[in-house]
Order: structure tokens, then sequence, then C-alpha cells
């Protein structure tokens, strides 16, 4: 088995990232670009830039690294999923969504600005994304840049993200079955979880078993980020966890802790991380840092 600090690992990757993501969000004018305002670009940088795990783009690089491929191509791509990612936090926080003040520990962006350029800086988040995604430097053949779009589209939109949003917010204080709740989840939280790990293994040209089981890979911990993330807002302070906890029950929010309870949960994301492990089994030590991931995700704390 191969030894190493996952901290230190991933704290390197993050670093990579960020370095990417300032790049994207530089104040200089893209080609084709007018101009870029400064308030707006400002905003963008507060919601994009304020920390983070960086779990999404680490996802796709760490898949792209399993089947042989780490460069700057793919840590672009993975930047184009957490461009998506941090537009989505942005609205989020929003008044009129689940209206919080407090994001990784700092104001949110409508906080620190106004709502109207926080809606703006989540919109021009969003369409960065794929401006990012569509580079030459992504990958070489432009049917495979295109398939990644349209993937992270999908992912990101009515049937995937957006529309688990909706359905989330429908979800207040009405029952809803298990089924219910974990249709929800795998759209809100599990759909860019999911295209993580799968657009990892096509910007690496992977055979398509191992695009599918990649695929699967990321539904279960997709769901696993999701019961840790209800668990944290059960069990932790708004210090540790980094924004108010405890707002799913005063919603009136459906999750699986709140219709099983905790121990349950605890078991369901045990059985998870068992998933997760047997799917990575085929790749052997290769898969070391990836199955850290899925025991990161199972047992974080914030």
């Amino acid at each position: 088995m191969v030894t190493f600090d996952l901290k230190q690992h991933l704290a390197a990757r993050t670093e990579s990232v960020e370095a990417v993501l300032d790049r994207a969000l530089s104040g200089t004018a893209s080609r084709g670009e007018t101009a870029r305002p400064p308030r707006l670009v400002a905003a963008m940088r507060h919601g994009a830039l304020n920390g983070g795990k960086r779990l999404r783009p680490i996802l796709v690089w760490e898949t792209a690294s399993l089947f042989g491929r780490s460069d700057d191509g793919v840590v672009r791509a993975a930047c184009a999923l957490e461009l998506i990612h941090c537009y989505s936090l942005v609205h989020d926080d929003l008044p009129a969504m689940d209206d919080d003040d407090l994001r990784r520990g700092q104001p949110t962006v409508h906080k620190a600005f106004d709502e109207a350029t926080a809606i703006l800086a989540g919109d021009a988040l969003l369409t960065l994304a794929f401006d990012v995604i569509a580079e030459d430097a992504v990958h070489h053949d432009a049917a495979i840049r295109l398939r990644l779009s349209r993937d992270l589209a999908r992912a990101a939109g009515v049937g995937g993200m957006a529309g688990g949003q909706m359905l989330d917010l429908e979800s207040e204080h009405r029952p809803r079955t298990e089924a219910d709740i974990r249709l929800l989840q795998s759209m809100k939280t599990g759909a860019l979880l999911r295209y993580a790990c799968r657009a990892g293994a096509l910007l690496a040209d992977a055979p398509t078993a191992d695009v599918d089981r990649l695929t699967r890979f990321g539904e279960v911990i997709g769901l696993a980020f999701q019961l840790a993330d209800d668990l944290l807002d059960v069990e932790a302070s708004p210090e540790a966890a980094g924004k108010a906890t405890g707002k799913d029950a005063d919603a009136g929010k459906a999750t699986l802790v709140g219709l099983w309870g905790v121990e349950k949960t605890r078991g369901e994301l045990a059985r998870l991380r068992e998933e997760a492990a047997a799917l990575l089994a085929p790749y052997g030590d290769r898969a070391d840092i990836l199955g850290a991931l899925a025991g990161f995700i199972v047992s974080r704390t914030s």
C-alpha cells in the first residue's frame, strides 16, 4: 500500500487548483471579452477564492491520475467544475434561498457586497465554467470537450443540481419518503460529485467499463457527502462547520438523518464506504488516494 500524508497531499492539490482559479478570475479581459467590471470580479473572487476543501476539482484530478493523466488541462477541467460549485453556493446563500450570512467562516457574497451583485457574480461564475471547459488544453479531442461540457450542463442544470435544489425547496415542511429524499439529494449534491469522477475518467481516455465504474464511485461518495453534511448540520457547531448549523430542521427540510436518526445514518455511511472501497479494489494501490478521499468524506467534521 502506498504511504502518503493525505492532508499534505490535499493541501498541494488545493494550492494548484486555487492558482488556476486565480488566473481564471483575473480582472483582465480575455480575448473576445470587452471588459471585466472590477466590482463584479471582486464579488466573483470573494465567492470562489475564500477557502474551501476543493473536493470536487480534486476528485476530477485524482480520477484522471488513476488512469495516467495529471497535467494542466486536467486541472483546468477540474476548475470548471469548481466554478459551478462556487456559483451554486453564492446563489444558495441568498435571502430568497437558504438566507445565510456566513460561508467558510466569512460573510457570504450578498453580505459582503449586495444581493444584485451576488446574483450577477453567480451568473458569471456559472458561464465562466463553460468557457474554461471548452479550452483546447482540456483535451486534444474536441468531441471529448463537447461531451464534458454537455455532461457538466446536465449535472448542474434542471435535471441535476438546480433541479435538486427545486425539489429541496419543495420538501420544506412536507412529508417526504426515503425515495423522495434520495432523489433530491442525488441531484442537488450528488450530481456534481458523480460528474467529478466521471469527468476524470473521460479526461484520461479510460475504457468505458472504467468510466462506468468511476461514475458509480462518484454516486456513492455523493450520497456519503450529503449524509455527512446532514450530520454536521445536526451535530456540529457553526464555528466547526464554517456556516450556520441546525438550519435544516428549522426550515423543515427533509433529510435522511431526520428520517432515520443519527445511528442509522452512521451505519449507512459505513456501508457506503465499503461499497466505495469495493469499486476501487480492481485498481489496487493506484487507487489509495481516491480511497482515502472516500474515507475523508465519510468522517469529515467541517
